[in-house]
């Protein structure tokens, strides 16, 4: 190397070691970050101790006593109850209880409250089953499925959480609200937790200190929220459930973060989140807070595939706590269904900066998809229902009006087709005339046949382009609307899952351990459209591996959608159907002859008029082509 790349080295060398040094820590940094880290490990270790006394309250209480004399077991629980006072401080009232159930219920949504922790440990949806069972409420969660927490510290900084900790219930006069207190020693100093079921699928709760300025440390203005959640499998297909399956979240303002859900995956949030929510297929339980969640950590975890859950989400997270009381903490927990106009509903009559968007939690495709979805297919789907019509009718109805819409482009594409085949004896007669060691001028005399004959080749694609919108806003729409989960159409029991007829016990790569009979029509549908397609196009002979091609793309479908939706299946079969149809229409009405004689026609008057300025340009860019390569190949005769 020479001395000006040695400088060079010498210089990126310095550059790194100086930037190192101006980015080094001071001591009081370091001094801050050993603070921090040293918090945090004697909160771990309280929390530990805390919760070892726990257990240790519990084993004393179910522990047989004849075997001890009353002097020992007088001596064991002084003891215990000098821990128990040591750890708690002035909670220590609510170490040791007995737990108890309060419930709370409307016509959408059954919750059961546990006095251990203050906090839903059941939630029931009234209106909806788990695939299998047409008797039981469908159950969001149970028991040690959902673990929700909130850390309390002392006036003498012991850091509690209320998961440990039990409650007392406190008599209300409404069915729909109930109240649990966490007592302290001190007779009027307590922590309320307030419920309020009122509103269909939202409980609110409001978190109210009484008398706690002299029992909570007076530095604390968050109060550390912990929130975890196993999501239960509740429908058929694993599998195609794992993909709806996510942990999302809104930040203030409107952005919606998403978590993986093909793979474990974590997150760390720094500005002020709106809402969390754990999201299912069909079903989510989201917190949201009534002003802001801070400082947020997440964490997503697939589950193993026979455990009987998808996903278990975690979230720690903090809002603003204050201990007078003057500003409880409100927050409230959507439990229901992902039922768009459901969650759009709560930004009705809402400024635009306080909109919740839960809607965002129902999957509708990219940005113009969702958009197809929202102001056509949405409102389409909610006007054929409305009727009262079987769901079978209603996807039949869509379609129709879908291939109504469409129909003129894909008329422009097959007539673009027709006029192609009509001119290929033409283009055959350029093909001999120019070999395949003549590509530009066989191209050039390709196109300048185009437009002599009013042919413009992309014509046949670009309609497909607009196409292609409106058929993905039903891929997206039909997998995810809720309306589908149970409904039945002909042997199909739920259209919201695949329709197996044949079952296995092993698994066959990409295909499963079923096969779907609409999946199954479908393919073959597909199969005979490409047959009929592949008829009418002109095709080179000497292109045959593409001609496997457009009869394998069929059998990928199979395989593709086997474990999808039977509503999406029974919507490409009837689709395909309807293409058939119009197909042949469009064969009896498009004659070629006809079509070769307009054609003709149209020479005979463009003869001597100027071309167009799209051909012009392509000309032009052909002849330069050709320019190039002449004087390329000059250059290497040279050489």
């Amino acid at each position: 190397m020479d001395k000006n790349t040695w400088i060079g080295f010498l210089l990126i060398a310095a550059i790194i070691v100086g930037f190192s040094l101006l980015n080094r820590p001071s001591k009081a940094e370091l001094a801050e970050r050993q603070r921090v880290q040293d918090s945090i490990a004697l909160a771990r270790a309280e929390q530990e101790a805390a919760q070892q006394l726990t257990n240790d309250l519990a084993a004393q209480l179910t522990t047989p006593q004849e075997q001890t004399t009353t002097q020992e077991q007088q001596t064991s629980q002084e003891e215990l109850q000098a821990r128990v006072q040591a750890a708690y401080g002035t909670f220590a009232p609510a170490a040791q209880g007995t737990e108890q159930w309060v419930k709370l219920e409307n016509e959408h949504l059954r919750l059961t409250l546990s006095t251990h922790g203050g906090v839903i440990q059941r939630a029931e949806l009234l209106d909806y089953h788990a695939a299998g069972d047409s008797v039981n409420p469908l159950c969001l969660f149970r028991g040690e499925e959902a673990n929700l927490a909130f850390t309390l510290i002392t006036a003498n900084n012991r850091i509690l959480q209320t998961s440990n900790m039990y409650f007392t219930p406190v008599p209300t006069d409404s069915t729909n609200r109930a109240i649990l207190r966490l007592p302290t020693a001190v007779e009027d100093a307590y922590i309320d937790f307030i419920y309020d079921l009122s509103d269909s699928y939202m409980v609110h709760l409001s978190i109210a200190p009484h008398n706690m300025q002299t029992e909570l440390a007076q530095n604390v203005n968050s109060m550390e929220i912990h929130w975890k959640q196993l999501i239960p499998q509740q429908e058929q297909g694993r599998k195609f459930e794992e993909r709806y399956a996510q942990l999302q979240y809104m930040l203030v303002g409107g952005d919606i973060e998403k978590l993986s859900e093909s793979k474990d995956d974590s997150d760390k949030e720094s500005a002020r989140v709106k809402w969390i929510g754990y999201k299912d297929q069909f079903f989510s339980t989201v917190m949201i807070a009534d002003d802001a969640f801070t400082s947020s950590q997440f964490q997503s975890t697939v589950q193993p595939k026979h455990s009987g859950y998808i996903k278990e989400y975690q979230t720690q997270t903090s809002a603003a706590f204050d201990i007078t009381g003057n500003n409880p903490i409100g927050m409230r927990f959507y439990l229901g269904p992902n039922h768009y106009h459901t969650l759009k509903a709560y930004d009705e009559g809402v400024e635009k900066d306080n909109r919740l968007h839960l809607n965002k939690l129902v999957p509708l495709g990219w940005k113009i998809v969702s958009w197809i979805n929202t102001i056509l297919v949405i409102p389409m789907f909610d006007l054929f229902t409305g009727w009262g019509l079987h769901i079978g009718i209603v996807i039949l109805l869509m379609t129709l009006v879908i291939k109504l819409i469409i129909l003129p482009f894909v008329f422009v594409s097959y007539k673009s087709s027709a006029k192609m085949r009509a001119l290929k004896p033409q283009i055959d007669a350029i093909n001999e005339k120019y070999p395949a060691d003549k590509m530009q001028e066989r191209q050039q005399a390709t196109m300048q046949l185009y437009q002599q004959a009013g042919v413009n080749p992309m014509s046949g694609c670009l309609p497909m382009l607009f196409q292609f919108p409106v058929l993905m806003a039903m891929f997206w729409f039909l997998p995810t609307a809720i309306e589908l989960r149970g409904k039945s159409l002909l042997w199909a029991p739920d259209l919201s899952t695949y329709d197996a007829v044949f079952h296995w016990s092993f698994n066959i790569p990409l295909l499963g351990d079923h096969l779907s009979l609409f999946c199954l029509l479908m393919t073959i549908v597909n199969i005979v459209y490409t047959y009929i397609t592949m008829q009418s196009q002109a095709t080179d002979p000497n292109m045959k591996f593409m001609k496997y091609m457009m009869y394998a793309m069929p059998l990928m479908f199979l395989f593709i959608f086997n474990d999808y939706a039977a509503g999406l299946s029974y919507y490409y079969l009837v689709s395909l159907f309807f293409t058939i149809l119009q197909t042949m229409i469009f064969r009896w009405t498009l004659n070629d002859e006809k079509m070769l004689a307009e054609m003709e026609a149209n020479k005979k008057k463009k003869a001597g008029k100027p071309k167009s300025g799209f051909m012009a340009r392509l000309e032009q860019m052909q002849r330069e082509q050709q320019k190039l390569a002449r004087e390329q190949a000059k250059a290497n005769m040279r050489r």
